[in-house]
């Protein structure tokens, strides 16, 4: 089974991949953001998607971010890394630190963060991170790239495009956030509700604007997101051939006891609709 790569702000190209094709995937929510890179890492199956589209034309309230992650589900990727540029909300994690997050806070407003409009389907998200990725993606950080680099972490998602505001971002680290970005809702969500496990690499590019003497400004974030690019290609390709066979988390079952509706109220069109979905969670 392939594994999923979404690149963030600054990697618009896939990994240093061998047999390389490019499949266009039509999928029941839209066009993903680009065509599927498809290729071999070693003996590792990369699928992998910029989310912003290969000429960011895509802002983060308008990317397809169901189309995205059916596409990887209808590849049958049953995991997911993806790539974040963020700013930092703490001293410590300084521009060019990597940051996995555990953790995540919604302040998005605008956004359809679901799969299922025509039935309901309620989901754990206690964990928004697959646990298992986040310890994965960890041991990768330590071996594959000398670049400083925490484990764990709250990733506060708003809904941009503008940055933050002085006062927002003081206001997000006196609640105890670390990073801030634009993208991580709903993929962490859609993610879940498909089944797959998804965890993230967030490269730090700023101090957003919470420190004395600070700006953000789109030239200086994707000045640094190039300088990060490369250690975060190191990590995901360290993360890819050393995948783990098995899966010893709960993102396979998430939708065990989940659909509310009626099984007998689902016509047949929203059966076929989310058939990559739910298979045969919804009995014929």
């Amino acid at each position: 089974m392939p594994i999923g790569f979404i690149g963030g702000s600054g990697i618009y190209d896939a990994l240093a991949l061998q047999d390389v094709e490019r499949r266009t995937i039509r999928t029941p929510f839209g066009d993903p953001s680009a065509p599927v890179t498809l290729g071999r890492l070693g003996d590792t199956e990369i699928a992998f998607l910029p989310r912003h589209g290969p000429a960011h034309t895509e802002s983060p309230a308008t990317i397809p971010y169901r189309a995205n992650m059916h596409a990887f589900k209808q590849l049958g990727c049953e995991r997911v890394l993806s790539s974040n540029a963020v700013g930092s909300l703490r001293e410590a994690l300084s521009p060019g630190t990597l940051c996995i997050p555990d953790q995540l806070f919604d302040r998005t407003r605008h956004r359809v963060s679901s799969f299922y409009e025509d039935i309901v389907v309620h989901i754990g998200m206690a964990e928004p991170y697959c646990p298992q990725l986040v310890d994965h993606l960890d041991a990768s950080a330590a071996s594959g790239t000398e670049a400083d680099h925490q484990r764990g972490g709250s990733y506060v998602c708003i809904e941009g495009p503008q940055f933050s505001t002085r006062v927002e971002s003081e206001f997000y680290r006196d609640q105890g956030f670390d990073i801030v970005g634009m993208t991580a809702v709903p993929e962490a969500k859609l993610a879940r509700e498909a089944e797959l496990c998804y965890a993230t690499i967030a490269g730090v590019t700023d101090y957003d604007v919470w420190r004395d003497g600070e700006e953000v400004s789109q030239a200086a974030v994707v000045e640094t997101a190039r300088a990060n690019e490369a250690a975060i290609k190191a990590v995901v390709e360290t993360a890819a051939q050393a995948m783990p066979t098995t899966r010893s988390c709960d993102c396979g079952q998430a939708l065990e006891g989940a659909i509310a509706t009626d099984t007998d109220a689902i016509p047949a069109a929203t059966r076929d609709r989310y058939g990559a979905l739910l298979g045969d969670r919804l009995p014929r």
